[in-house]
């Protein structure tokens, strides 16, 4: 079980044990401590044991408040650094308190001491589970401070990057249709074995446009795959591409395509991918064309198997691409609105954190047909706070009911025509904005 002077005790053990042994690099290092020792591309031996480094690295406020009563550490009242008198004792006093699960996610420590736990902990087993370090924000943003000097940073403009830590969502979070739990079994199988596909030829794989309507989850699920496989997510809207601070557009789009390959292996997403075709049968400005012409060739030519990046686009107008565009993906991901069944396992998966008093999911996905995943949660949302002004956390079903009508009734208002004379239908108490029902 975990413990401040635990945890503070095993970032002292880890830091020791990695410094002396140049045989571990950063893959070595759990992702909490190596943020923390990152610097200018690299961690640098030796790695420095402060108060600051400590706290920021186990998220113990007061380290040597934590372990000042051990008998085998001291710390130095000028510089912060808190380390070992008895290195033996420290190490004695860690392994009978920590488990194998708990050196399993240390490479460093399983290194260290994995044969102290006979065959339950595994160095390499350890290494392998341990996020890769260009997954880390750390080394996501040193890499792009290399790219980009101060004349270039409106080309980030263009582009968002998370990495896999910053993304909340994963796959267990999300209702997958069988095909597209299908699509994605495939698609997490051709990573693992790139290596062997490149071997027997098989190249173009690796490039997923996913259709469907909006709030049906085509961003959700291409985040929550970059998460669960630890990749960089590289996210672009094609529409940038127009926005007049760019500059050089179609310099711009080589650029995006650039970090994605140095970011590699990740995911890059390219939303509004209808844009393409828009563009093409249009009479957009020449330079504009030039642009998609460039994003198209750059499509071609980049590879799952070759550049270790792995494209998905997303559209929600399918009807609007043109044959160009269909034949530059392997594979099409279809994203329709949920049926009720689905609609249940969402209301479930959203409410999971909720207290919710005779709350039966079935009977709500009755009352929601034609509702998105996106829209349950926005229903969900309004439930929670009309509870909240009544002062109350625990919801019922007949709060979660009386949300459907209400998102039911604003959806009808946002699709409303507005045409002359009926303006005033929208203003409360009629048409000169008055209120006149003074009584209630």
């Amino acid at each position: 079980m975990s413990s401040p002077e635990l945890d503070v005790v095993e970032f002292l053990l880890t830091a020791a044990i990695y410094t002396e042994n140049r045989d571990l690099d950063e893959r070595d290092l759990p992702p909490r401590y190596r943020q923390v020792f990152w610097k200018d591309g690299t961690v640098e031996r030796p790695l420095t044991t402060t108060t600051n480094t400590i706290a920021a690295a186990t998220g113990v406020e007061r380290p040597w408040d934590a372990i000042s009563g051990l008998m085998f550490t001291d710390r130095d009242d000028f510089s912060g650094k808190i380390e070992f008198t008895d290195r033996e004792m420290a190490e004695s006093w860690f392994l009978d308190r920590t488990s194998a699960d708990a050196l399993g996610e240390n490479p460093t420590l399983a290194y260290a001491f994995g044969d102290r736990f006979d065959s339950e902990v595994d160095y390499e087993a350890a290494r392998e589970t341990n996020r890769p370090i260009h997954a880390d924000r750390v080394w996501i943003d040193s890499l792009l401070e290399e790219m980009f000097d101060e004349d270039e940073e409106e080309m980030l403009d263009l582009v968002e990057i998370r990495a896999p830590e910053e993304i909340e969502m994963t796959l267990d979070d999300l209702v997958l249709t069988a095909d597209q739990e299908n699509e994605i079994h495939k698609i997490v199988k051709a990573i693992e074995h790139r290596d062997y596909l490149a071997e027997i030829g098989l190249r173009e794989i690796g490039k997923l446009l996913f259709v469907g309507p909006p709030g049906t989850g085509k961003t959700s699920v291409a985040r929550a795959l970059a998460q669960d496989l630890d990749l960089p997510f590289v996210e672009v809207k094609l529409s940038m591409i127009t926005s007049q601070y760019l500059g050089e557009t179609a310099k711009n789009v080589d650029k995006t395509f650039e970090i994605a390959k140095r970011l590699s292996p990740c995911i890059l997403f390219m939303d509004e991918f209808d844009f393409v075709a828009k563009t093409r049968a249009s009479d957009e400005h020449a330079a504009i064309k030039r642009a998609v012409n460039t994003l198209l060739k750059s499509i071609d030519e980049i590879s799952l198997i070759q550049d270790d990046v792995l494209l998905i686009g997303a559209t929600n107008h399918p009807d609007q691409l043109d044959a160009a565009a269909w034949r530059r993906f392997d594979e099409i991901v279809n994203f329709p609105k949920p049926d009720a069944g689905m609609r249940s396992d969402i209301l479930q998966i959203v409410t999971r954190r909720m207290d919710v008093e005779d709350f039966d999911p079935d009977a709500l996905a009755d009352e929601t047909e034609g509702l998105t995943g996106s829209d349950l949660r926005l229903v969900l949302r309004e439930a929670v706070l009309d509870a909240l002004t009544e002062e109350r956390i625990t919801l019922t079903q007949a709060d979660l009911m009386e949300a459907i009508a209400g998102f039911e009734e604003r959806d009808n208002l946002k699709n409303m025509d507005m045409i002359e004379g009926d303006a005033d239908v929208l203003i409360a108490g009629g048409s000169d904005g008055h209120d006149h029902d003074h009584d209630h």
